[in-house]
């Protein structure tokens, strides 16, 4: 629960010292801009916020690992939900907008996932799962997309090295191996999620592991 909060609120820091011009600089998601990415993540303190408000009173069907589905294709940008994000980001004009509306929100979803019982189980998507285990899953969602805000823009600060260190360990329990040793935490994840293409040499060092890249998480 605190590596969420951790992770979050380093995420909307992040995001808060932005200059304008950096809103218009490309992301780390195929397709989307700095400022579709923010958007984005309104959108998704919006489901933190929906799902632990749903509650469920069956045995969970998914832990903070298996809640991710996993795919071996990038996203190229095309798909009808990414091609609205983009359209909606635009809608906001200009950048303290969407800077106004992600603290909002955001802000709110910090204060429910501190304020959540970690053993109470919540329903999203169909699924099953505790709180606790919900949240722990999303300090993946943020440490991913917290490198993907800071891919292009010049000395923005990493996401914090705790919620790399957990997001690289679900990774690998994802994978179901560990990566290389010599591959820092950062270099683990964005290579393994395809957000960069591994080296020669780091191909190398994967082994069997490089045919199975990338893990892609949604």
């Amino acid at each position: 629960m605190d590596l969420f909060s951790r992770s979050w609120a380093a995420l909307r820091t992040a995001v808060a010292d932005l200059d304008d011009e950096d809103f218009g600089r490309p992301s780390g998601c195929a397709g989307w801009l700095v400022r579709d990415l923010v958007c984005h993540l309104v959108i998704d303190a919006q489901d933190v916020l929906i799902t632990l408000v749903t509650p469920a009173d069956t045995e969970p069907t998914v832990n903070a690992v298996t809640y991710w589905k996993v795919g071996h294709e990038p996203p190229t940008g095309d798909d009808p939900l990414d091609a609205l994000i983009v359209r909606l980001a635009a809608a906001y004009e200009e950048p303290h907008l969407l800077k106004f509306h992600l603290d909002d929100v955001g802000s709110a979803a910090g204060r429910a996932a501190e304020l959540a019982d970690p053993e109470a189980r919540v329903s999203t998507q169909d699924m099953v799962l505790t709180a606790g285990d919900y949240l722990t899953a999303y300090v993946l969602e943020w440490t991913l997309h917290h490198l993907d805000l800071i891919a292009h823009v010049p000395g923005a600060p990493a996401p914090p090295a705790d919620g790399q260190a957990r997001s690289r360990a679900m990774l690998e329990e994802i994978a179901g191996t560990a990566f290389p040793a010599s591959f820092s935490d950062t270099e683990a994840l964005l290579v393994g999620t395809g957000r960069r293409e591994p080296t020669e040499a780091e191909k190398a060092e994967l082994g069997a592991l490089a045919v199975k890249l990338p893990f892609v998480i949604g």
